[in-house]
Order: structure tokens, then sequence, then C-alpha cells
């Protein structure tokens, strides 16, 4: 399944990102609200339940108090995957972070993974994260990392999409949801989608 999740307010806050006078420390606060938005979106199908756990309200009243079922494991594809983790751990302040590293191999140029590490947890819940989706090769190497290690309920939420990214990942992974704030045009010739934000990692971490 593809959704976009459109939103007056992540259509703002885009916008703020796409601008290239944006400076890193506004780029990343944005990154973190619509992040923070489409985790209303990605996670609004959870199960939530009654726990053991009884709270007193202020009128006296004892309730038990509510919990989601799963358990969530946020994993950013290293670097820029990063500056989305925040904007989940928001909202859910419970969810655990691992880590994926992939870099590109020079003579097969397609991804390979140089770091993994995730969280025990059991039966997690998993959330790739990365602002762009463009030819797709690191979400379907990233999700192929993490079905390796035996895991299969996994979701994909990016910033940035194109068509051809989206099919690559609904090829490989057809079982994997994808959500996305915006589908753009396409990718020029060097594999920047257009139109695009320019290169999410240097924005964040103001290596450019």
């Amino acid at each position: 399944m593809l959704k976009i999740c459109h939103h007056p307010l992540i259509e703002v806050k885009l916008s703020i990102m796409r601008d290239a006078k944006t400076k890193s420390k506004e780029f990343r606060e944005s990154l973190d609200e619509i992040g923070s938005l489409m985790t209303y979106e990605v996670f609004k199908d959870l199960e939530v339940v009654e726990s053991k756990e009884k709270m007193l309200l202020p009128t006296g009243v004892l309730l038990n108090k509510k919990k989601l079922v799963n358990k969530i494991v946020v994993v950013p594809i290293l670097r820029a995957g990063l500056g989305m983790v925040d904007g989940v751990k928001n909202m859910i302040p419970t969810a655990k972070v691992g880590h994926i590293g992939l870099e590109r191999d020079e003579v097969t140029l397609k991804p390979r993974e140089y770091y993994f590490k995730l969280p025990e947890v059991e039966n997690p819940l998993i959330l790739i994260v990365d602002p762009m989706l463009a030819t797709g090769g690191s979400a379907v190497a990233a999700i192929s990392a993490v079905k390796q290690r035996g895991f299969t309920n996994i979701r994909l939420m990016c910033l940035v999409g194109v068509p051809q990214g989206v099919e690559a990942v609904q090829n490989a992974h057809p079982d994997v949801d994808i959500y996305l704030a915006t589908m753009d045009e396409k990718l020029n010739d060097k594999g920047y989608i257009l139109p695009g934000l320019g290169d999410a990692g240097d924005r964040i971490f103001g290596t450019k």
C-alpha cells in the first residue's frame, strides 16, 4: 500500500524545507514536525488495550491505563534518516531505535550494508525512515536487511518520493506499506529528486 499523507500543515512545512534559503536549524525543525504529523497516519491502525496498571483521575475515579499492543522500533537509514527519528519519538516516546548504515559499492554501484543494529524487542513493528525515496535502492536494501534478521512487520516512511522509487520498493517488497509526505515528479540524470529539496543529509547536518 502507498499512502500520501495529505495535510495543510505538512504542505506548509515542506515548502519551508524546499526553500534553498532555509538554514539547517529550521530545516531540521520542519522535518521533526512533519515526522510527527506523519506518525499519526502511519500508526492510526494500531491496537490499544487496557493495561493492569491503574491511574487516579483528578475526579477521584480509578481507571486502567491504556497501552499500544505493538512495540515500535524506529530504524533510520544512515545518515539522513536520523533527521526523522525525533519526529516519531515525539509522538511515541517508548519507541526503541535501531540503525542501518548503507553505502554504495563502487564496483556493483548497489547499496552495501556496513552497519546494522536493532534493539532486542520481541515481535516489533519496524518503521524504516529516510527523507528521500529516489531510486529506491537504499530502501529496498534496508528492508531486505531487516527481513534477513527474521522480522516481517515492516513499514517505510519517507518525506519525498518519486514513482520510480515507489515502484522499486513495491516490486521488491509488496508486503511493506509506504508512507510519503508528497510524491514529486522525477529524478534528474544524477539521481536527485525533482523538484525535491536538495541533499537532505547535507541540509540536516549543515555539511554543505
